[in-house]
């Protein structure tokens, strides 16, 4: 647990930190296809977990979690460079979104073991990221043809 409070402090430090440099389409890009690599876990049997917990997972990162998200990041461009400005509220979402999952883990532990925990928040995260990025990659496009 302190591992995982810790990579959200870290994670909160980066997203600040990068408003400061301009963005590029490989930086939006890098983040989902770097994440997709994590589906090799599941050539593993003890990460094995039902379709449907799968879809439910993916989903609700998809559907739910990733509004917020998309909601509270804007791109905007300074001159010739493209930035990532994000909202105040972003870093309460990124709080509010970490404490769900540290009250769900231990519910979801009791139905499953721990590898498959993991699997499914790794689904339930990769269904934020996926639009999330997405929706970046759509402003940043339409901001370059505005040059």
């Amino acid at each position: 647990m302190i591992i995982s409070i810790l990579a959200g402090i870290g994670l909160i430090a980066i997203r600040i930190r990068a408003g400061k440099k301009p963005t590029t389409l490989r930086k939006i890009i890098i983040p989902p296809l770097g994440m997709a690599t994590g589906f090799i876990m599941f050539a593993v049997p003890m990460t094995h977990i039902p379709w449907l917990w799968g879809l439910s997972a993916f989903g609700t990162g998809l559907l739910i979690f990733s509004f917020p998200l998309i909601v509270t990041t804007r791109l905007e461009r300074v001159h010739k460079d493209i930035y990532v400005r994000r909202s105040k509220a972003f870093i309460a979402i990124i709080i509010v979104l970490f404490a769900v999952r540290l009250a769900l883990h231990p519910v979801v532990e009791s139905y499953m073991s721990v590898p498959q925990t993991g699997a499914l928040f790794y689904l339930l995260a990769f269904g934020m990221i996926v639009p999330w990025r997405l929706a970046m990659v759509s402003d940043y496009i339409r901001l370059q043809r505005a040059d």
